[in-house]
């Protein structure tokens, strides 16, 4: 009788965990590559680890990925891969390559139970990955007309190359897809037009390929850019770049030197609209000017220095992406909207910045703010010993400049006017209080704010506007310099 009672309980327990969906030997069963780890692997982290790609090693198959298991279980529950630093409480954004709890949770059940296979028929097929041209077959495709050599140590460079595009008529570009020949050492290309021929007047000048500074005869028209980590994309449907009839395409690179001399030959595919864009678009960014008019001179050992901006809506406005830039040293970036009736929505946090990923991220779907709203923007650097990034050991003061291993920092959203005929006040409020910025930074500086002192910026000046090279400046370039601080160059 007590064996049939036994019995019949195991029986009863065994129904139960059957209809909850419980296997019995449930407590002994983990996650297999072939059936749970690899649909993960193979469509959030392949499509960079693969050859030719940007990642340092593949993860195309069981062995590539339980060769590095241990590694992969550690940076995907530090969220540090796949790089998707962006969040939002009030918004989501296209294409988030980040990974959900459970699947975070997948890959750590995996490694913590050996990395069995399980059945190896079972594992999917790669997915059909877009090979070279991310964005399909550009409309045009151009490249560099000789190769820059970057020594292998010493500071940053910046270098300007111009490619003639030979274009017979007025264009309008959707995207510019940048594809670097030495991806190590470019660090970021931002992509302008001329058509005056200065630009190929000044390269001319230059015994090196391109040339240094853009001179003040030099207009530059921007078309876009690129930064390490960036992903090619099309701007939204009714939105272009306008690139004229005959117009020079410009590469403003920053090269960041490795230790080994390289040759850079870049190569640019442009994607044209069928015609004119349905509407305008701009930019507003916080600090403005990367941080250059903020005052940043960041002390040594000082691990949480903040500039704040604000801007205030003149018109109504629908947001439709968000990036953020700075350097080494930068710790968190974040972007709020306070509406006209004192609600707060967070446009974008980066909790924690790296360096290696800057690029444009999309909304979901265009995030429409009215007149009146409040935008605040803020970063924040780490120049303690406590940020593994920190290129000084010691610390020391660090200021803003060019340099990767100076700093720049700003949060920048890309916007329409929402009804297109008022996109005009909107520009012009920018420019006016990127003036305003700029007529205070300078009045700090000649004042001995933020450390610089007065001697500093006039042999900054000199050096800038100095174009016979007689070491003063005379009428016309002192007249050139007013007009420069004076905001129109901003």
């Amino acid at each position: 009788m007590k064996q049939i009672l036994t019995t019949a309980v195991g029986i009863t327990a065994l129904t139960i965990l059957s209809s909850l969906g419980v296997a019995a030997n449930s407590s002994t069963q983990s996650p297999s590559f072939s059936e749970q780890v690899a649909p993960i692997v193979f469509n959030r982290c392949t499509v960079c680890h693969r050859p030719g790609e940007a990642a340092p090693f593949t993860l195309m198959n069981y062995a590539d990925v339980k060769k590095r298991g241990k590694l992969i279980a550690k940076v995907v529950q530090k969220r540090f891969m796949p790089p998707w630093p962006v969040k939002s409480t009030d918004y989501t954004f296209a294409n988030d390559r980040s990974l959900s709890d459970e699947e975070i949770g997948t890959i750590t059940d995996w490694v913590k139970n050996g990395m069995p296979e399980g059945d190896s028929k079972k594992t999917p097929s790669l997915p059909a990955f877009v090979e070279g041209w991310q964005l399909g077959t550009p409309d045009l495709v151009v490249r560099m007309t000789e190769a820059y050599t970057l020594h292998a140590e010493g500071p940053d460079i910046y270098r300007n190359f111009v490619i003639p595009l030979n274009l017979g008529e007025d264009k309008w570009v959707r995207a510019i897809e940048f594809r670097p020949g030495a991806r190590s050492i470019v660090h970021h290309s931002l992509f302008y037009y001329d058509t005056t021929g200065e630009a190929r007047e000044q390269d001319a000048k230059d015994p090196v390929p391109g040339f240094r500074r853009m001179g003040q005869g030099l207009q530059r028209n921007s078309v876009g850019g690129w930064a390490v980590g960036g992903l090619p994309q099309f701007l939204p449907d009714g939105l272009a770049y306008k690139l004229p009839k005959g117009s020079d395409l410009i590469l403003s690179t920053h090269f960041h030197p490795l230790g080994k001399k390289e040759k850079e030959i870049s190569t640019v595919g442009i994607y044209f609209a069928d015609g004119p864009p349905k509407r305008g678009f701009t930019a507003i960014q916080l600090p403005p000017v990367f941080g250059a008019l903020a005052g940043v001179v960041i002390p040594a050992g000082e691990a949480d220095y903040r500039k704040q901006e604000s801007f205030v809506l003149p018109v109504d406005i629908k947001v439709f992406g968000v990036s953020a830039h700075a350097h080494y040293l930068g710790k968190s970036m974040k972007m709020t909207a306070t509406l006209p009736g004192g609600e707060t929505r967070q446009l974008v946090s980066i909790p924690n910045w790296d360096f290696s990923w800057q690029e444009e991220y999309r909304y979901s779907s265009e995030l429409f703010l009215p007149k009146g709203t409040r935008l605040d923007g803020e970063v924040v650097w780490d120049n303690s010993t406590d940020n593994i990034s920190n290129p000084n050991n010691p610390p020391k003061p660090v200021r803003w400049g060019r340099e990767s291993t100076d700093e720049m920092g700003c949060v920048t959203l890309m916007v329409m006017a929402a009804n297109p005929s008022e996109l005009t006040k909107l520009n012009s409020v920018i420019r006016d209080q990127v003036r305003k910025a700029a007529s205070t930074s300078i009045a700090n500086r000649f004042a001995g704010g933020e450390g610089e002192q007065r001697g500093t910026l006039l042999k900054r000046i000199i050096e800038k506007f100095d174009t016979d090279g007689d070491g003063k400046l005379n009428d016309a370039e002192r007249a050139e310099a007013r007009k420069f601080y004076r905001g129109n160059r901003f």
